[in-house]
């Protein structure tokens, strides 16, 4: 089949990807919504302060936003190269599903628990938690397709 016939939807792994970077970018505006660093910033200093190894990685909201909204870009940006099955995108695919997998995992079980560490309870609503399913849907899609369209690659 030309590749100007191929659906949009079966175009290497752009549409998962692209699927996922919204999921992304609806879940740091869940986290900000909801006051994520309020209790990031709580949790990391509780840690810290029970464990002398642990990196004391409070932060700002500057500081956290940020990155997280160039991350969201700079991989929204990669998704032309994602629709191409690109060789060299397929190993940051797969951490980028992985990371937002676990990630969303970790908002369900915190929902779950009611708190980050038993000094820190949510009041209410965990940040990050409506949009922890989305990421869920979102990366094991990209896996999926991943492994779907990996033959195309070894033909490219």
């Amino acid at each position: 089949m030309p590749p100007d016939k191929i659906p949009f939807t079966q175009r290497g792994f752009g549409f998962p990807w692209l699927l996922l970077c919204i999921a992304f970018a609806l879940h740091v505006w869940d986290e900000a919504v909801r006051d994520f660093l309020d209790y990031f910033n709580a949790t990391v200093l509780t840690l810290y302060g029970h464990f002398s190894w642990f990196p004391r990685m409070d932060m700002t909201y500057r500081e956290w936003l940020t990155p997280l909204i160039v991350a969201v870009v700079v991989c929204t940006a990669m998704t032309p190269f994602a629709f191409r099955n690109a060789r060299w995108l397929r190993p940051l695919a797969y951490l980028f599903a992985l990371i937002h997998f676990l990630n969303g995992m970790g908002h369900i079980i915190a929902q779950i628990r009611g708190e980050a560490v038993p000094s820190v309870r949510f009041q209410g609503i965990a940040p990050g938690f409506y949009t922890a399913p989305l990421l869920l849907a979102a990366s094991a899609y990209l896996f999926w397709r991943l492994r779907q369209c990996r033959a195309q690659v070894n033909r490219a």
